[in-house]
């Protein structure tokens, strides 16, 4: 045991008075922090979480297969090891010497890493933050033990370079460190599921956003332990003293061996998904996290325009502040900004009736639909077109609950499903007969919303006539399957007309006014779903309908966001556009509560604090 600590000891003071060794510990690490810091603008949001993760892996990285991999073989080739062969030493020995003089040189970069960043760029003292520690620490001592197995199977300098490079480079740029596994091709996140430092990627982030603790990682903590002891373990057996002992070419098979562990968990991995939907959701919280400040904008909210030009502060996924005229300097808010002069800022929309069970068209083989592919796809429509929340009724019990929580989770980047209970009294129009004023009076003193569904009333007009002029809609086609559009074009002709009673448009819109004169608490629903409604856009022709019967475009607005989250029970976190609630919501070109048509003319949609790529959002797997 005192030959252990002696040898530790004397390899830590080696290591100390090589200036290369400090400056690629600690020189190089901060510098690159730094750098990276300030290029990611780390000050605006969780940025400073995924610059630490990165700074920290690729340091790992390298103090195990630059640090202890090729210094080992150069000691090797320069005969230092063949010194201490005839030394009361082990190969044991110097391996886990090697081990922990690597930890105890690198765990100052990470406390100093970490300070920084909580110091001097704000980001929060993670919640579980010895997680954290042990976390780094197990990962610089596998990916140690991953670097002294190279040693121990090359028999030279230039091999440990091609192989260190093999695996470092791989691991580097496909973990997530440097660029977003979920962004890679789909076979190239496959391929990272195989890989050690992906899971060190994804373990950190999950601490850090997330505040994972350890338990939650045990499946790659398990990794990094077998990894690590196996690593050693075939290190003693394979060490060699001097240059002149060579290993066979199969020799460096035992370093797959060494990697079965996650050869083992990348194969569960492509079974089970879970660490790629883990990856989506950690790339979803990292943009949400940032902090963004809108200018100049329109602020309408409940039912009216707050201000002609304002600005709203979004911070971590939340509204922060709002602003009636010009805001605080960016400077000392640390966000970036988004111009939005001649826009209007408004809740992400709310229908309140779709049927994501039903296409909203006509397929010649009905097998062609098939919910459990189409509902993900249908709520990305609704979310391209500015629709965050639906409400789906009726549905089989249960059936919707994976879906709710992928897009709860950030999994899934689609409109918000609601809750299947808690939803207020809600009464659907009627085109029938004239509803009494009286009834109106007993629905509001009862809290009864009124859904006229004039979209519904319109859409079974059109079949009975076998028009398609709602098909024909930008939106829609934007949005629309090509396969259902084209099926329902060619199909609608021969389809047989709607049953039930012929309902008259000219009677719903008498009852919607009436409800509006009453008082009662009216709520916008499209009836997507039914054929011609196609899943997404449709709820803004509902909200023109509305404003030709007689309400006002305001109203109108009102009913598809203030009100519709009232009724949903979903008003602590949407429907309004006030400090604390979710940052959901839509930059439209004019003023809608003038001109309904404008929130058509859709031009920036936040969805929780994250600005929506509209165009990618049909390319998700």
């Amino acid at each position: 045991m005192k030959a252990y600590f002696e040898y530790t000891r004397i390899s830590l003071l080696l290591a100390l008075r090589d200036r290369v060794n400090i400056f690629f510990n600690y020189v190089f690490p901060l510098a690159f922090f730094l750098i990276f810091a300030q290029a990611y603008h780390a000050r605006q949001g969780g940025a400073i979480i995924q610059v630490v993760t990165m700074v920290l892996i690729i340091g790992i990285l390298g103090n195990g297969f630059f640090g202890a991999g090729v210094r080992s073989v150069q000691e090797r080739e320069f005969n230092i090891l063949r010194r201490f062969k005839v030394a009361p030493i082990t190969p044991l020995l110097i391996l886990t010497a090697s081990m922990v003089t690597g930890f105890l040189i690198y765990m100052p970069t990470v406390f100093a890493v970490l300070a920084i960043a909580h110091f001097y760029y704000g980001m929060t003292v993670p919640a579980e933050w010895p997680s954290l520690l042990v976390f780094a620490a197990l990962g610089i001592l596998a990916f140690r033990a991953v670097g002294l197995i190279v040693a121990s199977v090359v028999n030279s300098m230039q091999e440990s370079q091609i192989l260190v490079q093999i695996l470092y480079l791989p691991m580097l740029f496909l973990s997530g460190a440097t660029f977003p596994v979920s962004e890679l091709p789909g076979w190239l996140q496959i391929f990272a599921q195989f890989l050690p430092a992906t899971y060190l990627y994804t373990g950190m982030q999950g601490i850090l956003f997330r505040h994972e603790n350890l338990a939650v990682n045990w499946l790659p903590i398990a990794g990094l332990l077998v990894t690590g002891g196996f690593a050693t373990f075939i290190g003693v057996k394979l060490f060699r003293w001097e240059k002149e002992e060579k290993i066979p070419t199969a020799g460096k098979a035992w370093l797959l061996a060494v990697l079965a562990p996650f050869l083992i968990i990348g194969g569960y991995q492509v079974y089970s998904q879970d660490n790629l939907a883990k990856a989506r959701i950690l790339y979803r919280e990292l943009h949400r996290s940032r902090t963004i400040l809108i200018r100049n904008a329109r602020i309408f909210s409940s039912d009216r325009v707050l201000t002609d030009s304002g600005a709203i502060l979004i911070r971590a996924g939340r509204i922060a502040a709002t602003y009636p005229g010009a805001a605080p300097p960016l400077a000392d808010l640390h966000a970036e900004p988004f111009e939005a002069a001649g826009k209007t800022a408004i809740p992400g929309l709310i229908d309140c009736d779709v049927h994501l069970h039903q296409p909203g068209g006509f397929y010649a083989n009905p097998a062609a639909f098939q919910p459990s592919r189409a509902i993900p796809r249908e709520l990305e429509a609704y979310l391209y077109s500015g629709i965050t929340t639906v409400r789906s009724s009726p549905d089989p019990a249960g059936s919707l609950d994976r879906f709710r929580r992928q897009v709860r989770s950030g999994e899934l980047l689609g409109a918000e499903l609601c809750p299947p209970t808690g939803i207020g009294p809600i009464e659907h129009g009627s085109g029938l007969e004239i509803i009494s004023d009286v009834h109106f009076r007993q629905m509001k003193s009862h809290g009864i919303a009124y859904l006229p569904a004039l979209s519904l009333i319109e859409a079974a007009a059109d079949l009975r006539r076998h028009a398609t002029r709602l098909l024909d809609r930008s939106l829609v086609e934007q949005v629309g399957p090509a396969a259902l559009l084209a099926s329902t074009r060619r199909l609608l002709p021969t389809c047989p007309e709607p049953g039930g009673p012929v309902e008259d448009m000219a009677i719903a819109q008498a009852n919607l006014r009436n409800a509006w004169k009453s008082g009662v608490r009216l709520i916008a629903g499209s009836g997507s779903g039914y054929p011609l409604l196609v899943h997404g856009p449709a709820l803004h022709h509902e909200l023109q309908l509305w404003v030709e019967a007689g309400i006002p475009a305001a109203a109108a607005l009102a009913a598809a966001t203030s009100n519709a989250a009232r009724q949903l029970n979903l008003e602590e976190s949407t429907g309004l556009l006030q400090q604390g609630r979710e940052a959901t919501l839509l930059l439209v070109d004019g003023n809608p509560a003038q001109d309904i048509a404008a929130t058509e003319r859709i031009s920036a949609i936040f969805f929780r604090g994250e600005h929506i790529a509209r165009s990618s959002l049909f390319s998700q797997d």
